[in-house]
């Protein structure tokens, strides 16, 4: 009997009836493991109202009182951390070291959040004129609404909710349908942590649910992961209702090899952060871009890597698991056939197994291309899945080149042991995260998350301090006060409430 995942409004589950389900499964058995309800437009307009309500009282409450409920709800994090994982990999299937690494990537953003007295701090200059003082202040938004994908269900959402609580909103998650227990196990935790109810809330839905928060007049804000194309989306969207966005989409992420790197250390990180998820990252190496003359020596030693790779079951100690569903898996084997009939050397067919697990579940290895070049489609186009592409190049020059004429800007990588080319490649090049020696430089949480191109519409990036002025708004207030004023006597110790 499958289980039955449903919205959590108001700090509690929703006890309506819903008018459309979907289906949630076990992606390494390929079998149904639960249904989830889909919210209606006007179930999304009462959620906002809910929150709308709790997003006055909040934004009224200290930052002594908000720390204390951000720390509460780290140290649950912390807590459960392996209960969320093993949620992660048996509805995603990514195995099980992956899907705790997610969780850790997303406490780092609660650890960060914690720190919001300091964060939160403005300015303040005395005398700027006769009598007369300026601060500066920033206050919270309202309500916001998170949209998070399908390939990262628990540190997405981790990105934006702390931060987004800690300065005094509301928040309304929309996670991903394919994959949604994880969200609601954490959304949880913030009940327990002291939240008052009605702060965070969880709506499940598909596009009907993504329009209504678009279009919300409640919703201040929208934080967004996903695809370019349904990241455009959403941002010309949602501004044109008004609304503040960061929308941050695809990638198409190229990793460097110079002829003096360590070849070893760089098919290492070709196979770890290419295949590492199945490829269902949006900061994958995608596109290996070799500078001659190592390609032939670097494809052997990568060769060989992915023969010792065991794909299977997430909770078998295997390598890698399958992808999320079997369209998904259709669509990524659907371009390996398209990069054989463009005329890429196929070095490595994931298609072929043998895997660890059931023989429904979504299943495709680690796959490698050889003599790749631009205009073929397993190059210009997100695959989002384990396929690896290897384009050579003559010279140091020609690999910046293409990467900067790519559309995408989100992540890349170069690997080498010159200082000064590695200098000149940060630079130089036209990405917002930049790796040396580095294959996924995803940033640090007190850094920010985002790309450049096509890989980001808006003007904020996602968590550090680009983060917190994404959830609030800068106010300056110029005073004048022509007494001192008196207040009683009190010789208690001072009282931070």
């Amino acid at each position: 009997m499958s289980t039955r995942i449903t919205h959590l409004i108001g700090g509690r589950d929703w006890k309506g009836v819903p008018e459309r389900t979907g289906e949630v499964y076990n992606p390494a058995a390929g079998a149904v493991s639960g249904r989830v309800d889909l919210a209606s437009a006007d179930l999304v307009a009462e959620v906002a109202a809910t929150a709308k309500a709790a997003a006055r009282n909040w934004a009224d409450a200290s930052l002594t009182r908000r720390t204390r409920v951000l720390f509460a709800f780290r140290e649950l994090l912390n807590q459960r951390k392996e209960e969320i994982a093993e949620l992660i990999t048996a509805e995603h299937g990514k195995v099980l070291d992956d899907a705790l690494g997610e969780v850790t990537r997303g406490l780092e953003v609660a650890e960060f959040a914690c720190g919001i007295p300091h964060l939160l701090q403005g300015g303040y200059t005395e005398g700027a004129s006769t009598n007369v003082d300026v601060y500066s202040i920033r206050q919270p938004l309202g309500v916001v609404a998170v949209i998070s994908p399908f390939n990262f269900p628990a540190m997405v959402p981790l990105w934006f909710v702390p931060i987004a609580i800690a300065c005094g909103n509301a928040v309304i998650l929309k996670p991903s349908e394919k994959d949604p227990s994880a969200a609601v196990a954490v959304a949880r935790l913030w009940t327990e942590a002291g939240l008052p109810d009605g702060v965070m809330n969880v709506v499940h839905g598909d596009k009907e649910a993504v329009d209504a928060l678009l279009t919300n007049p409640d919703v201040a804000a929208v934080s967004f992961v996903g695809s370019t194309p349904i990241a455009r989306y959403v941002y010309e969207t949602a501004t044109a209702h008004g609304k503040r966005v960061q929308a941050l989409g695809g990638a198409k992420n190229h990793m460097l090899v110079l002829p003096d790197a360590d070849l070893d250390l760089a098919a290492d990180a070709a196979v770890n952060a290419g295949f590492g998820s199945a490829g269902e990252r949006c900061m994958a190496i995608s596109a290996l871009v070799a500078v001659e003359p190592v390609a032939d020596r670097l494809v052997a030693k990568i060769k060989e890597r992915m023969g010792g790779l065991r794909t299977g079951d997430g909770t078998k100690g295997c390598d890698m698991g399958p992808l999320v569903t079997a369209a998904h898996r259709d669509k990524v084997t659907g371009y390996v056939r398209a990069g054989i009939e463009a005329g890429a050397t196929l070095v490595v067919d994931g298609r072929e197994g043998p895997f660890d697990g059931d023989e429904a579940g979504f299943w495709l290895g680690p796959t490698l291309f050889d003599h790749v070049t631009p205009e073929m489609s397993i190059y210009r186009e997100e695959i989002f899945g384990p396929v690896l592409s290897v384009v050579r190049v003559p010279s140091y020059d020609a690999g910046l080149d293409l990467i900067n004429t790519n559309p995408y800007g989100n992540g890349t990588a170069i690997f080498t042991n010159d200082g000064g080319a590695a200098r000149r490649f940060q630079r130089e090049v036209e990405v917002g995260m930049v790796g040396i020696n580095v294959p996924i430089p995803v940033p640090m949480a007190y850094y920010s998350f985002g790309g450049w191109k096509s890989s980001l519409f808006g003007d904020t990036h996602a968590h550090g301090m680009d983060g917190v002025r994404f959830f609030t708004r800068g106010k300056v207030v110029t005073s004048r006060w022509l007494d001192p004023s008196h207040g009683g006597l009190n010789l208690g110790f001072p009282r931070t409430d």
